[in-house]
């Protein structure tokens, strides 16, 4: 498969540009449900074709991208714009800001009121 190959396997691709670290991975995401092109869910085997848009949930976000082109192989993550362009609207990546942010105030629970101690080291984390 050459770089001017029209279609490659959509889970070889979701590998190829990076968005998961192994091709199996990227397998079980697509059997999972998690990945559709043009809207429609896809299976591991489906071709995807330089125009379609792949969505994508990795964790709590929804990556968007327009599939450009169909890498040989796995690319350089300095080379991964020229194979898709991102179009996640930026609201998604603010999520997972928000998600860490709760995940570092929450408490365990019945573990009581936060003692003195634990509330000035959580104003001194959030910078108040």
């Amino acid at each position: 498969m050459s770089e001017t190959d029209s279609a490659a396997r959509l889970d070889k691709w979701l590998w190829a540009v990076r968005l998961f670290k192994t091709r199996s991975l990227a397998t079980a995401a697509c059997r999972a449900g998690s990945v559709s092109v043009n809207a429609r869910p896809a299976k591991p085997s489906r071709e995807v074709r330089p125009g379609e848009i792949v969505t994508v949930r990795i964790g709590l976000i929804l990556r968007t991208l327009a599939v450009q082109a169909v890498p040989v192989s796995r690319v350089g993550a300095p080379r991964v714009g020229e194979f898709c362009q991102d179009r996640t609207p930026p609201e998604e990546y603010e999520k997972a800001r928000q998600q860490r942010v709760q995940h570092v105030l929450a408490r365990e629970r019945g573990s009581g009121r936060p003692t003195k101690r634990d509330r000035r080291a959580l104003e001194r984390f959030l910078g108040g």
